[in-house]
């Protein structure tokens, strides 16, 4: 015979019991499923399309990447002549931006860099292959600013500080619909 564990089985019950739509006063088991929080892909689109609008119009070709709570590239969007460098430090950037505003509750490379949180002198935390500590990344926050919802990262202009600038100029246009 095999053996089922009583959780297992309440779990089954429970999900036969949603899927039937009977909402019943049975207590389900915990759950097992978790649920995060992140910009649907046409808005994360638009905020990366943005980034790299605002960008052209002042003359700078910039990659601009968004990536999810998995720290995964959502959405990646080139300028037509960026440098190759551009589509790797983009992401990198982003990363930074989402891994570490989450950790140290900070907005931008920036910020990140200003607190100091780039490590210990010797430069550990830049030889982790994802994180980057230049400017240019921007924290994904809820409208409420809360919750994380992802970073976005810019490169490609002549200096970090104007690929931040963008990027900013994106989140503000769209901050309204992460909610």
């Amino acid at each position: 015979m095999f053996y089922k564990p009583a959780g297992f089985i309440a779990s089954v019950m429970c999900a036969g019991m949603m899927v039937a739509g009977a909402w019943h006063s049975v207590a389900c088991a915990q759950s097992h499923i978790i649920s995060l929080q992140k910009l649907d892909w046409s808005t994360a689109e638009h905020l990366a399309a943005e980034a790299v609008r605002v960008c052209q119009a002042q003359g700078y070709s910039v990659t601009a990447t968004v990536v999810d709570t998995t720290g995964h590239q959502q959405v990646v969007i080139k300028g037509d002549t960026v440098p190759l460098q551009s589509l790797s430090v983009s992401y990198r950037k982003a990363y930074t931006a989402y891994s570490y505003g989450l950790a140290f509750n900070k907005n931008t490379t920036s910020e990140l860099i200003a607190a100091k949180v780039t490590g210990p002198a010797n430069g550990a935390l830049n030889t982790i292959p994802e994180v980057l500590f230049v400017p240019g990344g921007v924290t994904l926050r809820t409208a409420s600013g809360g919750a994380v919802l992802g970073g976005l990262g810019v490169s490609g202009a002549p200096g970090g500080d104007k690929d931040e600038a963008c990027a900013l100029t994106a989140v503000k246009k769209f901050q309204a619909d992460f909610q």
